[in-house]
């Protein structure tokens, strides 16, 4: 995982084998990463993620919250 602070600007890269998560507090950050990346590789971009590697990932942007669930995993 690599984390990058600029001032109040946060994101987070988290890479598994060839899969790549971005999660940032700021839109501006998050396009300009997703730029620089699909400048040095080939990207595929495949919108928003709900699941990965089995972590249930859930948000809510008016209230700025953003939570991870491995309940699959404990039933």
């Amino acid at each position: 995982m690599c984390l990058k602070v600029s001032g109040s600007k946060v994101i987070f890269l988290i890479l598994y084998i060839d899969d790549i998560l971005l999660a940032a507090n700021n839109l501006g950050i998050l396009h300009e990463t997703k730029k620089f990346l699909s400048r040095n590789f080939e990207v595929k971009y495949i919108g928003e993620v709900s699941y990965v590697i089995g972590i249930k990932i859930f948000y809510n942007r008016s209230q700025g919250l953003l939570g991870l669930s491995q309940k699959a995993y404990i039933k």
